[in-house]
């Protein structure tokens, strides 16, 4: 027997597709359609043309104006479609021009489902364009996502053609965040930053991101040639637009140790005041973990925590047995991270394991902290994550604390691990 056609099907075929007995030609962009009013009316956009007192309502013909150059042809007859089926079959490499046409329509509908194309097909190659539809659309959570996805990733997927496409305003962003996922140390940010600047300025440069960091720092050294010795580059003409996004680095993360501080020494990206202040206030925080006795953070300070805290990461390619120490110089807490039976503990070294630079010997010391761990899939979508939350934790010598225990149902490897540290107080003001 002849299978008969589903009622969407046919109304698809017999009424869009055919034409057939339509009321109401739409011309745009070079192409016509034969379509129908009751249908159309699916549209805010032409609910309200056809329903007021406008000239288009008893017109035959109409002539639409696309003023958005996203949309194309092949858009507008899915938009056009999908007023005749019930479901619309999205193609990632065409969301954005969809989205465009179906919020000139004002279809809802269609608007919903881009977004969700749109979350679900995010990925290095994507994330940037979407970003920048989502706020050009309105699809917040879409913006979020994005937002989300370049937290998460930014450290592990770089490549030209991301660092390219990352603005201004989106890296500021992503550089001010305490949920940045960052490996290994503050420094890698600041690498990242060099290369994301140069590929700005340069964006004509092609070749393997193996190769960006050599070229970064050849050209940068050719321009301080030109400044001379006195100007740092984000003081120049085509450094100043950076400045919103350096300014966010957490430098006293990176001065703390000293090859790390030569390189910024020898780059001269940043203004000197920049780094004296910096140095000034290392060197007060020092003292007073030294000479007045700070023990560390005695209160969760979220404000504190999030904007001046160390970040720090590792990834873990296979389950096993590790420790490591986040290297810099912690006010004399000598922390070992050590994980091993899906346990993650923190240890106070004092005596019993050799480190370098001094160790405070104070009975007691407090960190304030938060522990995020988390796998990805090969695209860079979160397949599970856990959290500490911030949290106190007071060692006294050589005192070892589980702080997380992980559920082996729950976490695939690669795991990534990140960490935000307060090893002292903040300091007190004057007038306190």
């Amino acid at each position: 027997r002849k299978k008969l056609k589903s009622t969407s099907k046919y109304i698809y075929q017999t009424l869009f597709l055919n034409g057939e007995n339509s009321d109401i030609k739409i011309c745009a962009l070079g192409e016509e359609w034969n379509l129908h009013k009751i249908y159309l009316c699916q549209s805010g956009y032409f609910s309200s043309m056809f329903s007021g007192s406008w000239k288009e309502s008893s017109m035959n013909v109409i002539e639409l104006e696309i003023p958005d150059q996203n949309i194309d042809v092949e858009a507008l007859q899915v938009a056009f479609g999908s007023l005749y089926r019930d479901d619309v079959l999205i193609n990632p490499s065409r969301v954005v021009a969809l989205l465009a046409a179906a919020c000139m329509l004002q279809l809802d509908g269609l608007i919903q489902q881009c977004g969700e194309t749109m979350k679900e097909t995010i990925t290095a190659q994507t994330v940037c364009g979407y970003y920048n539809s989502a706020g050009t659309y309105g699809l917040d959570s879409v913006k979020k996502k994005c937002l989300e996805w370049l937290l998460n990733n930014l450290m592990t997927h770089q490549s030209v053609g991301l660092f390219k496409e990352l603005s201004i305003n989106l890296m500021k962003q992503l550089i001010s965040s305490s949920n940045l996922f960052v490996l290994q140390v503050e420094m890698d940010v600041y690498t990242a930053l060099k290369k994301w600047m140069f590929l700005q300025l340069v964006p004509s440069w092609n070749g393997s991101f193996k190769q960006v960091l050599a070229e970064a720092d050849a050209w940068f050294a050719e321009r301080r040639r030109e400044f001379g010795a006195g100007v740092a580059f984000l003081e120049s003409a085509q450094g100043s637009a950076f400045v919103p996004v350096f300014a966010h680095l957490r430098l006293q993360y990176i001065i703390s140790d000293l090859a790390s501080a030569r390189i910024v020494e020898r780059d001269g990206l940043l203004p000197s005041e920049w780094l004296s202040s910096v140095y000034k206030q290392q060197w007060f925080a020092m003292l007073r973990a030294e000479q007045d006795n700070d023990i560390g953070p005695q209160e969760i300070n979220k404000e504190e925590l999030e904007g001046n805290s160390m970040r720090c990461g590792r990834k873990l390619a296979k389950d096993g047995d590790y420790c490591w120490r986040w290297t810099g110089f912690n006010f004399g807490l000598d922390l070992l991270v050590t994980y091993t039976n899906r346990y993650i503990i923190f240890k106070r070294n004092t005596l019993n394991q050799p480190c370098s630079g001094s160790v405070s010997l104070q009975p007691r010391r407090s960190i304030a902290f938060r522990l995020r761990l988390a796998s990805f899939d090969c695209s860079g979508k979160m397949i599970c994550s856990r959290t500490t939350g911030y949290q106190i934790l007071t060692l006294e010598k050589d005192q070892e604390q589980i702080v997380m225990n992980l559920d082996s149902r729950l976490l695939t490897f690669p795991l990534y691990i990140c960490c935000n540290f307060l090893y002292t107080s903040p300091e007190k003001r004057a007038d306190s």
